[in-house]
C-alpha cells in the first residue's frame, strides 16, 4: 500500500511530471496523471477493439456472461472514450488506473511458477495516454522516463530494452522493456513495459478529436506499467535484504510506512 500511495502521489504531482519532461527533454505540457479504478469486467466488443484479448493463453472469460476479466487495468482505460470525440484542448489525457488482473498464463506452467513473480491473480498500476499524433511518440517516452524515474527514486537497478518487432503485441508501433535486478535469480527480469499504439487501438474503439477548424483525427493511445505489486517488491526485498535477513525499506517509502526503516 505504500507503493502505491507513494506512486499515485508522484504521478499527481504536476511539478513531478515537469522536471520528468524536462529531464528527458521533452516537448509536452505538464499536466498531472488523473487516478482511476478502470472496470475489472470488459464486454468482447471493448477488448477486442484493443487487440489484447488472448483467449488461448492469457484471457479469462465468464461462463454465462459476454465479459471478460481484465488482464491489465489499460484494456479497460484505452476504451474510456469509445465512439466518442474529445476536443484538442482537452489533451492529452493521462490516467493512472489501479486494477486487480487475472491472467490464465496458459503454457507457462513450470516457468516462474514459484512465489511471487508470475501469478494468476494481481495488482496492477497502470498508465494511459491519450493524444494527438504529432505528441504521441514523445508521450511514449514520457512514460518510459516515468519508468525510470520511479526505479531511482526506490533504488531499483534495471535495464532498458527497445524490443524487436515479434516481441511486440499486434497494436504496438513501438515498444520497450525495462527490467530490473533481481539477485535471487541472478538476472534481469521484465517488471515494467511501455507501449506506443499510434491510432491502431482508436480506430477500432472510434476514439476522435476535434480542433479548433473543427477537423476530426483519431486520438493516439499510450500505455505503460507504473508498478506491478507481485514484481517490483521482490526486487526491493532481494536488493536491500540485509545480512540479518532483515530488509531496508527504501527512503521514499518510509512516510507511507510510519517512517520505519527496517521490515
Amino acid at each position: 500500500f505504500a507503493l502505491v500511495n507513494w506512486v499515485m502521489d508522484q504521478l499527481s504531482d504536476e511539478a513531478v511530471i515537469a522536471q520528468i519532461i524536462k529531464d528527458n527533454d521533452l516537448n509536452l505540457v505538464p499536466k498531472a496523471f488523473t487516478p482511476v479504478i478502470p472496470p475489472m469486467l470488459v464486454r468482447t466488443e471493448a477488448y477486442q477493439a484493443t487487440a489484447r484479448l488472448d483467449a488461448e493463453e492469457t484471457t479469462y472469460k465468464l461462463a454465462d456472461d459476454d465479459l471478460w476479466l481484465n488482464a491489465s487495468a489499460e484494456h479497460s482505460l484505452a476504451n474510456m472514450y469509445m465512439n466518442e470525440t474529445l476536443s484538442a484542448e482537452q489533451l492529452p489525457v493521462r490516467y493512472i488506473g489501479y486494477a486487480t488482473s487475472f491472467r490464465r498464463e496458459a503454457g507457462t506452467y513450470g516457468k516462474d511458477m514459484e512465489g511471487m513473480f508470475r501469478n494468476h491473480q494481481f495488482d496492477k498500476l497502470e498508465m494511459e495516454i491519450f493524444s494527438d499524433g504529432t505528441s504521441g511518440l514523445q508521450e511514449h517516452f514520457l512514460m518510459i522516463g516515468i519508468q525510470e524515474y520511479l526505479l531511482q527514486q526506490l533504488g531499483i537497478h534495471y535495464r532498458v530494452l527497445l524490443k524487436c518487432t515479434a516481441d511486440i503485441g499486434a497494436p504496438n508501433a513501438r515498444g520497450v522493456d525495462i527490467d530490473s535486478w533481481l539477485p535471487g535469480q541472478d538476472a534481469y527480469r521484465e517488471t515494467h513495459t511501455a507501449d506506443y499504439m499510434t491510432d491502431y487501438q482508436a480506430r477500432r474503439a472510434n476514439t476522435k478529436y476535434k480542433d479548433a477548424d473543427g477537423n476530426s483525427s483519431y486520438v493516439h493511445n499510450n500505455d505503460a506499467t507504473a508498478l506491478v505489486l507481485s514484481r517490483v517488491p521482490i526486487a526491493i526485498m532481494e536488493q536491500y535484504q540485509q545480512v540479518d535477513g532483515n530488509v531496508r525499506i527504501p527512503e521514499v517509502l518510509r512516510p507511507y510506512m510510519g517512517n520505519k526503516e527496517v521490515l
